[in-house]
């Protein structure tokens, strides 16, 4: 061991990390997890150029050399966008720490809120049409709940199916504080292909390798407040801005009037950015995506 390079690398990260707590702790952030996404791309270039060197074909070998090249050059860049998109997200939520303090002694009510009611039984039905052919959401309130970080959590599954077939099968967990917030404390989400699970990707839980709960929906939703929704860095960071309280939204199953409408957006997914509206005493009715003609339509609802 090189003492000397260990004992700098100690005063470096000392240094750095006096720095991140007088400074502003969102942008340190965002510029540690972009060096971090940056170091992983190098060793995924590494594992990728060992393999095409093991490829005797020349042309093969070319080829397999490029991909590793064009994979590492789209990194970067897409590690770049997240991280300009982070700072904005700071700059919108004020840049301190994301810590917010749970108190169980705040919670356990009945999810009333008039935007995002969840009474047990309770079941909605959604329809999208989408390149790869119908989806239908299916969202139900079951009796179950589950206790995070101390706090007695509603479970809600989520099951989409792509012309008949489930593709994802999800269980969220809710609770709502003393004040009316409805916050989200985590998901295991299940992803299907051909029958089999495929994978897990987006699952976390709050109090879970530092996963931290946010808010899906205000108590008192004003027009310009920017909130965390989810909190696992590189992998939930979903935010929600509130556009308006008094919006109007007709779709086939029907009008709804004084609803609240959501810009939702992920640092980690910048190009991802929905439209959501919530009408009073239903809940989610519709949303649509910037850049898309796709749209997810409440089709029925029972329960409420």
């Amino acid at each position: 061991m090189n003492v000397s390079k260990t004992v700098l690398g100690l005063c470096l990260f000392t240094a750095f990390a006096a720095t991140a707590t007088a400074g502003d702790i969102c942008k340190q952030t965002a510029q540690l997890q972009k060096k971090a996404t940056t170091y992983e791309l190098k060793e995924e270039q590494k594992a990728k150029i060992a393999t095409c060197n093991n490829l005797t074909d020349p042309d093969a070998k070319a080829a397999c050399l490029a991909e590793a090249k064009v994979e590492y050059e789209e990194g970067k860049e897409l590690a770049k966008e997240q991280y300009e998109a982070r700072l904005e997200l700071c700059d919108l939520t004020g840049g301190g720490a994301y810590d917010p303090a749970i108190d169980p002694d705040n919670f356990g009510n009945p999810i009333t809120n008039p935007y995002l009611p969840l009474p047990v039984g309770a079941v909605w039905m959604y329809e999208s049409q989408t390149d790869e052919g119908m989806e239908v959401v299916e969202v139900t309130v079951l009796a179950e709940t589950r206790e995070i970080l101390g706090v007695p959590c509603v479970t809600v599954r989520d099951v989409v199916t792509l012309d008949g077939v489930v593709i994802e099968d999800t269980l969220d967990w809710y609770s709502q504080d003393d004040a009316g917030n409805v916050w989200y404390f985590g998901e295991i989400s299940f992803s299907f292909a051909d029958g089999y699970v495929e994978s897990i990707d987006g699952s976390w839980l709050a109090g879970v390798e530092g996963a931290k709960p946010g808010i899906v929906m205000l108590a008192d939703p004003v027009v310009g407040t920017t909130y965390r929704q989810e909190w696992f860095l590189g992998d939930a960071e979903d935010a929600g801005t509130v556009l308006a309280d008094d919006a109007t939204a007709t779709i086939d199953f029907g009008t709804f009037e004084n609803c609240v409408e959501t810009l939702d957006f992920l640092p980690t997914d910048p190009e991802a950015r929905e439209h959501k509206f919530y009408a009073p005493g239903v809940g989610f009715i519709y949303e649509t995506k910037e850049g898309s003609t796709e749209t997810l339509e409440l089709v029925g609802f029972s329960g409420l």
